[in-house]
């Protein structure tokens, strides 16, 4: 890319770095199993006041019926030179429209970081077939694309933003500005922080937590006008020790990807699924299923 201070995010990088390798996917464990069921409401509240609410322990928490929650990436149709294992991490266009249709057909209702937090720490009741869509990396056809298709369904999301992306126009992809992400956020979205420049969690010392968490959590409340209390491990990475970092700077959930859930921590390794390139709406549905 031409900008000198992102030499390490290229279009590439973005798109492996999105997550995880395939090698860390795991389906449910027993230590993940859905021994009780999530109360329900067809018409659960959108917005949940958890300003009281106290944070549940650990044992309270795994024992919940986990909420399938999707990891995105780009949103775009493929080139000549994207790579088979980039693929993964690129969802055509037309698919994307059929996945999110078949989400809404199969009767499934998004929710919101809020609801999430007050279903796992006090069985507050969720609508029917819950799901969490969330997207990464600041790419523009998050914006382009995925917006309107997720509007269209009545669809809300969360998207996790790279602070040194915001705005940039690269050789292969471009990334949502400041207006487009506050637009989110003004439209019912939620932000949340994915670092700075997508640096690997288990490796910060020093002055990473504030290059890493401290500047982008700034930014993005100055962006948004809204407080930063979800953050995204890069690679879906993390540590028992950084867990503490978090707290402190006021994060309540973390997201990682598909590996076991921290027994001590569960609300800092919030489980996701990557939703492959490759998948059919049929094979995510399936995937749905057995990962959760």
């Amino acid at each position: 890319m031409k900008y000198k201070l992102f030499p390490i995010i290229t279009a590439a990088a973005i798109v492996l770095a999105g997550c995880q390798s395939k090698s860390q996917t795991e389906s449910k464990t027993p230590t993940d199993s859905t021994e009780k069921t999530a109360s329900v409401a067809e018409d659960a509240p959108a917005t949940v006041d958890v300003s009281k609410i106290k944070v549940a322990d650990a044992k309270t928490i795994l024992a919940r019926k986990q909420v399938p929650i999707l990891c995105y990436h780009q949103v775009r149709n493929w080139k000549p030179t994207d790579g088979k294992v980039g693929k993964d991490y690129i969802v055509e266009i037309q698919n994307f429209k059929d996945q999110m249709k078949m989400l809404a057909d199969s009767g499934y209702h998004t929710i919101l970081p809020d609801q999430l937090y007050a279903y796992l720490n006090t069985g507050a009741a969720l609508p029917s077939k819950p799901i969490m869509l969330t997207f990464d990396d600041t790419d523009m056809d998050q914006f382009t694309v995925v917006r309107p298709t997720l509007d269209k369904l009545g669809f809300k999301a969360v998207y996790f933003i790279m602070t040194v992306s915001i705005g940039r126009k690269g050789k292969f992809v471009d990334y949502m500005t400041k207006e487009q992400i506050k637009q989110l956020a003004d439209e019912g979205n939620v932000i949340g922080s994915h670092t700075y420049d997508h640096k690997n969690f288990k490796k910060y010392a020093g002055k990473d937590w504030e290059e890493q968490l401290d500047k982008p959590t700034k930014k993005l409340e100055e962006i948004t006008g809204k407080k930063m209390t979800e953050f995204a491990y890069p690679f879906g990475l993390w540590n028992a020790e950084g867990i503490p970092e978090l707290k402190k700077r006021g994060f309540r959930m973390a997201f990682q990807l598909s590996t076991k859930r921290d027994e001590k921590d569960p609300l800092f390794t919030i489980r996701r699924i990557i939703a492959s390139g490759y998948w059919s709406p049929k094979t995510l549905s399936n995937s749905i299923k057995n990962s959760f």
